[in-house]
């Protein structure tokens, strides 16, 4: 019986898949291929988000082995590795809030609400007062009571906490900014940054429903939601974003490889390629470009940029 009895893996097209990766206790997403690598493309296990299929997808690794030698005249002995470094390209074939972030590589904004003659800003001016949750909201329900006539379905929406001077890490489920000093008062600025964004598909009965649940889960107490026009981010600023990684290459045989990279962070500012469609038509892709930071494989100790899992037809 051969070990290598399977074909080359023949695949189309790559899925991407991202979750948030805990910045302040420093702890990525895992992802066990032995237990989930057989998950349904369309329903990925939680947390993680489906991004949608992805082109011009590249892996690159820039490790550097050296050879150690010893005699005279010297002869390699044996090897180590000089330098560990993974890189990921890759162009977003959707246009959403969280490519958007991913490809920012800084904070990436929400375009709140203005208040009434708010000065005129780059990332948008002061946000009109957010509205406070009522008991009983969830992920894809807000509850909002006679307030709820102030929504519209199709309208975005980010559910946050109010700043009040915090430091470090902010905004819930995933960080959106560090803060190293406290802030002039601004009680939006962590719903300005929050990625805690849904789409309202229905107002029925004083409560808003959600196209898709908050990243954030439950809203806890204290949380308040505000309108948003869209999203806006800067070229530029001290944040990197850092999320976790998957990627799924489904063979058309049956077989499957995935690449997981606990860890990548930004390695460029916002950028965009187009592509020509037909005549004066061309299409706009955000482009994304990462470098893999290393985590600590449990089974044995050894650092780790990235796992490539092949699981056969």
């Amino acid at each position: 019986m051969s070990a290598a009895a399977a074909t080359s893996p023949v695949t189309r097209r790559v899925r991407a898949y991202f979750a948030p990766v805990n910045r302040t206790a420093g702890a990525p997403t895992i992802f066990d291929p032995a237990q989930n690598g057989s998950f349904d493309l369309d329903a990925p296990p939680t947390p993680w988000i489906d991004l949608g299929w992805c082109r011009n997808f590249h892996r690159r690794s820039a490790d550097e082995i050296a050879a150690l030698r010893t005699g005279a005249p010297a002869i390699a002995t044996a090897q180590t590795r000089a330098q560990i470094e993974a890189t990921v390209e890759l162009k977003f074939t959707q246009w959403g809030k969280l490519q958007m972030a991913l490809a920012c590589g800084s904070q990436q904004m929400n375009l709140l609400a203005p208040a009434p003659d708010a000065a005129l800003n780059g990332s948008g001016g002061s946000a009109a007062s957010a509205t406070p949750l009522q008991p009983g909201s969830t992920a894809t329900t807000l509850q909002l009571d006679s307030a709820a006539a102030f929504f519209t379905a199709g309208n975005w929406v980010v559910v946050d906490s109010d700043y009040t001077g915090q430091t470090g890490y902010v905004g819930a489920g995933v960080s959106g900014a560090y803060l190293r000093t406290a802030l002039s008062a601004d009680a939006n600025y962590i719903r300005r940054i929050s990625l805690n964004v849904a789409r309202v598909s229905a107002v029925n009965n004083g409560a808003l429903q959600l196209e898709s649940a908050l990243i954030a889960g439950v809203p806890i107490d204290g949380m308040n939601v505000a309108k948003l026009s869209g999203f806006v981010d800067r070229e530029g600023g001290s944040f990197f974003q850092e999320w976790s990684g998957l990627f799924v290459m489904q063979g058309e045989q049956g077989d499957r490889v995935i690449f997981h990279y606990p860890r990548l962070q930004a390695m460029q500012g916002a950028a965009e390629t187009l592509e020509t469609l037909a005549g004066p038509l061309e299409r706009i892709r955000l482009a994304g470009n990462f470098r893999a930071l290393p985590v600590t494989d449990a089974v044995d100790g050894e650092k780790a940029l990235c796992f490539r899992s092949y699981l056969p037809a």
